[in-house]
């Protein structure tokens, strides 16, 4: 549980959107954001769960909204949860519950969870790595995303493959400095 104050919702949603807006689409390093973002296909949710638990019960009911949902109205949900999961090691621990959840619901193959975090880290990656940034938000998030809209923009795309390289390339060019000038931005 967090002994921090929580930040009110509204104040989670517009960090996300700006982030969305700056970072994963000015940079490009998500080219299928920009459409769904455009067409507001994006549901922002600022989770108030403090447990993992809590997060857990969300997770699945957002899940199942997607699922029931058409695309044309929520492509893909982003479930921001400050209260919870703030450690990366701890959030990193998670996502095996949520793979599990994905499972229990009959989910996979249907939607995927990528993970964002302040502190996100790859594997391979030092702590301190400006790598780190192409999946560092502003609070832990669950990206949730339906697997015909990936297939759709993966095809559309030709270089999917490369996405990943293109990212560090990206935040490597621009540095920490870069990073946290273009965060800053009105």
């Amino acid at each position: 549980m967090s002994t921090s104050p929580m930040p009110n919702a509204e104040e989670v949603i517009a960090a996300t959107r700006a982030w969305v807006d700056k970072a994963v689409i000015g940079l490009n390093l998500c080219p299928f954001a920009k459409a769904v973002q455009v067409k507001g296909q994006i549901r922002y949710v600022a989770s108030q769960a403090d447990t993992t638990e809590a997060l857990a019960e969300e997770l699945a009911k957002e899940l199942l909204l997607l699922q029931s949902t058409p695309a044309e109205e929520t492509d893909t949900t982003l479930l921001i949860h400050p209260g919870v999961l703030n450690d990366f090691l701890e959030f990193n621990d998670f996502l095996d519950i949520a793979d599990r959840i994905l499972a229990t619901l009959g989910l996979e193959g249907e939607v995927q969870i990528a993970s964002f975090h302040p502190d996100y880290q790859f594997a391979d990656a030092a702590p301190g790595a400006i790598d780190n940034y192409t999946n560092r938000s502003p609070y832990p998030t669950l990206h949730l995303i339906r697997e015909a809209s990936l297939d759709k923009a993966v095809a559309a795309f030709p270089d999917a493959a490369e996405i990943f390289e293109k990212n560090i390339e990206t935040v490597r060019e621009l540095g920490f400095d870069g990073w946290h000038a273009l965060l800053k931005k009105k």
